[in-house]
């Protein structure tokens, strides 16, 4: 795991603590943030680091075979059984279960891994009696649970068994200064594996990469900076800016009547278009005024009014 920000240090110092306890961890993030990263590293900094890391994505778990899947067969237990088969929880014996994506689970599932989870035992299909399971269970999802639970989506019961230590991963938008680092990573690993010399990054891209919000995170950026330096010919790496982002505005706290709602919407949208056209300046105000048709003295106050003067 790669970072310097005071973020990614937060995140860093729970789970060097998380992994000196046998306990079930919850990690929640966006997607490409680094969510089955952090937890190898927990288990991997853990005193399970010896045994499996069994991880399995619970949105490819079917109603039918969830517990065969989770939980192995014996020789019998149906027409096609002709020998035993272990399950998931015995594959990760005395290590790490890791369930990605535990927010797409569905009912059955939920109730399935409740009761396995209330004593970790299980009895594998056609076994006569019950095991004893000795694995850690470390879960993830994309959205929050709790909220999946306040919309009556997601069980509270199993939830409380999930979360009894909690881990938020910060998106790659909040991790100034990390950018840079997992960039230059990036372009290494890639140099490696296909045999090319590493290349540099042109200054205005590294400048562009931190202002970017970057919505799939890391792994937007690995595959960003991969595809880059791959069919990079020049001395340098370089790209340009996608469009400028808009994140959609949110609602307002009070309801507005027409005329303030119009103030508010004209507001909004000159704010973004400005910081757009500087954008594609580059700050530079002249040539801002040429490429949208506006008087340079009349673009210059409306600069002023939405303190909006550089990219």
């Amino acid at each position: 795991m790669i970072g310097r920000s005071i973020a990614f240090r937060i995140a860093d110092s729970l789970i060097r603590k998380m992994a000196a306890f046998d306990a079930p961890v919850l990690i929640e993030g966006e997607t490409g943030t680094g969510k089955e990263l952090a937890a190898r590293a927990i288990h991997y900094c853990g005193a399970r680091a010896g045994k499996p890391f069994v991880p399995v994505n619970c949105g490819a778990l079917p109603d039918a075979l969830i517990e065969n899947e989770l939980f192995g067969h014996r020789r019998g237990a149906f027409t096609d059984a002709r020998e035993d088969k272990p399950g998931l929880v015995e594959l990760a014996r005395g290590g790490t279960l890791f369930l990605d994506e535990i927010d797409t689970l569905t009912p059955k599932g939920q109730v399935t891994l409740l009761r396995f989870l209330q004593d970790h035992q299980f009895r594998p299909l056609g076994g006569r009696r019950e095991e004893q399971a000795d694995v850690r269970i470390i879960t993830a999802a994309n959205r929050s649970l709790e909220r999946q639970v306040a919309a009556e989506a997601f069980r509270q019961d199993l939830f409380y068994r999930l979360n009894l230590l909690h881990l938020t991963l910060p998106p790659l938008r909040e991790r100034q200064g990390d950018i840079a680092l997992l960039a230059e990573h990036f372009v290494l690993a890639a140099a490696k594996r296909y045999g090319k010399a590493p290349l540099p990054f042109h200054p205005e891209t590294l400048a562009w990469f931190e202002r970017y919000r970057w919505p799939g995170n890391i792994r937007e950026l690995e595959n960003t900076v991969s595809r880059a330096f791959l069919l990079a010919d020049g001395k340098d790496i370089q790209l340009h800016a996608p469009p400028l982002q808009v994140a959609p505005a949110a609602a307002p706290a009070l309801p507005l009547n027409f005329r303030q709602a119009k103030s508010r919407a004209i507001a909004d949208f000159e704010s973004r278009f400005l910081g757009n056209l500087m954008e594609h300046a580059k700050g530079n105000v002249s040539a801002a005024a040429r490429l949208s048709g506006t008087e340079r003295r009349h673009l210059g106050r409306l600069l002023k009014k939405h303190g909006t003067s550089k990219p």
